[in-house]
């Protein structure tokens, strides 16, 4: 007996139908953008990551020597792919650049609640415009991606902040601040105690009492006490660029779900803007949604024209615990349009039916097993079945075959010759 790999999960098809068609939903709404589809490879080089963030990173990557001799890895998220895939063509592509893609990542990581080593996402981005509209057509697509679930401004919320807010901030100080490192804190300060955090601070560099004033001051989430605060041009610009990208949001119908949150910071260190994380309201979901921003620099760091970039990337794990939450998660079932049921040699007349109603685009199945009428009846149950097609000797020879509704126990018979007729889905009451 093999058992299945810690962090790597399995879906039987009950499952796999409630997330396919919450896959299908979510990229139907990226299609409605503009967005265009893109396939990634599942292996890339790793200096794609260590050249970034170092050697170390390599604990948290399915990394290895391939029979090349190249150090390569799972990836682990899709940014630098689809940077490297910029970059490549990017004088052939027309601008803005509106690209999605679903697949899964691997990070060897501790396995927690909405969490695991490997795990699913999907990625939307637009490379080529550093105007407002572009970060607030990425809300606006992940707000109509999650009502289109049936989700509501009750069951999530976006809370959205800048970087260059937190880094303007920073630099305020008399002191030595390692920028980055401070936001690191103000990205894991809703995960630690305040102490905890102000200790991460002064790591940073700041003291104690400036610990203390920087976390009241972004906290508050008040945009004039920190342009007033802080006095310079970093400041009052990303002030300026947050409430023009709200503005934009308000009329692409996404401003409803968006809160002012200094605190949100992302903890990568390619994020140079606006950023935003999605929330359960009510909290209980442990963990972010999911969440993005604009990450300007990334295509010119990898070796290509200075590209402005945002994008937001849901988890499929999250998501789904928040559907649950919500009360709208599809049902986790297989669905059947007809079962094709066979009694006697009628073998002939059943795969004509079956063929028929498959060319109209249904769901058919009929018996490849040679079953007896109540094991097949019972399996048509099985697979939630809306309607049988009985084809039996009998019937035949009278040139009908039976229809029923297996949700009533209804039945009638009906001409062979005018099955499945003009209808283009014909079920008992169509017939009857």
């Amino acid at each position: 007996m093999y058992d299945r790999i810690k962090g790597f999960r399995d879906f039987y098809p009950g499952e796999m139908a409630a997330r396919r068609e919450t896959i299908d939903t979510i990229e139907e709404a990226a299609r409605r953008y503009g967005f265009r589809e893109i396939g990634t490879p599942a292996l890339e080089r790793a200096e794609l990551w260590t050249d970034k963030s170092g050697d170390e990173i390599v604990d948290e990557l399915y990394a290895f020597e391939d029979q090349g001799g190249r150090h390569v890895t799972l990836t682990p998220e899709l940014t630098p792919t689809v940077a490297r895939m910029v970059v490549a063509k990017q004088q052939e592509l027309s601008k803005p650049i509106k690209w999605f893609s679903t697949r899964p990542f691997w990070r060897y990581e501790q396995v927690q609640q909405g969490r695991q080593r490997e795990f699913y996402q999907t990625n939307v981005d637009i490379f080529g415009s550093s105007e407002p509209e572009a970060d607030a057509e990425i809300l606006a697509w992940a707000a109509d991606a999650l009502t289109s679930l049936e989700l509501t401004g009750e069951h999530f919320e976006f809370r959205i902040s800048h970087r260059d807010i937190l880094g303007g901030v920073l630099e305020t100080y008399d002191a030595d601040v390692a920028i980055d490192d401070a936001i690191r804190a103000v990205d894991k300060s809703g995960k630690i105690t305040t102490a905890e955090y102000h200790d991460l601070l002064v790591e940073a560099g700041l003291t104690y009492d400036q610990a203390a004033e920087f976390d009241d001051l972004i906290a508050s989430g008040d945009l004039e006490d920190v342009k007033a605060f802080a006095d310079t041009e970093r400041v009052d610009d990303a002030v300026s660029n947050l409430q023009n990208v709200l503005e934009a949001a308000e009329d692409f119908g996404a401003r409803e779900y968006c809160t002012v949150s200094l605190e949100t910071a992302r903890g990568l260190d390619y994020y140079t803007g606006v950023v935003f994380e999605c929330f359960d309201s009510a909290g209980e979901v442990s963990r972010s949604i999911f969440g993005g921003g604009r990450y300007d620099d990334l295509i010119e760091s990898f070796g290509g024209q200075p590209t402005p970039a945002v994008g937001v990337a849901p988890g499929h794990a999250t998501l789904s615990l928040l559907c649950q939450r919500a009360g709208v998660w599809p049902a986790e079932e297989v669905t059947t349009d007809y079962y094709v049921l066979q009694v006697g040699d009628t073998r002939p007349e059943a795969a004509r039916i079956a063929r028929d109603l498959r060319e109209r685009g249904h769901v058919v199945e009929t018996d490849i097993a040679g079953r007896s009428f109540g094991s097949q009846l019972n399996y048509a149950d099985s697979i939630n079945a809306e309607t049988v097609v009985i084809a039996g000797e009998q019937d035949l020879e009278n040139d009908e075959v039976t229809i029923k509704d297996m949700d009533s126990g209804e039945q009638t018979q009906v001409p062979v010759d005018e099955f499945p007729g003009e209808h283009d889905r014909p079920t008992f009451e169509d017939v009857s």
